[in-house]
């Protein structure tokens, strides 16, 4: 879905066009109703990298032993 809005409702309303586009929206600026530019993600924007949880044990981050690793199929 696409937005368009012109130069002021992009200047008064900018914080809301953003939570738009953090949401995948893409939204275009027009002046006297022709498009000028468009608000986008930018690259790697939203991107989150693993899996592991904030709060770690200690233990849950310590490398496996002989043992487990053996019980995996790691050896």
């Amino acid at each position: 879905m696409a937005t368009q809005v012109n130069v002021q409702e992009a200047k008064t309303h900018l914080s809301r066009l953003l939570a738009l586009v953090e949401r995948g929206e893409r939204v275009t600026i027009a002046r006297r109703g022709r498009p000028v530019a468009e608000l986008a993600p930018a690259a790697g924007a939203g991107v989150e990298l693993g899996f592991w949880p904030a709060e770690v044990s200690d233990e849950a981050a310590q490398p496996l032993d002989d043992e487990d690793l053996a019980a995996w199929g790691l050896t």
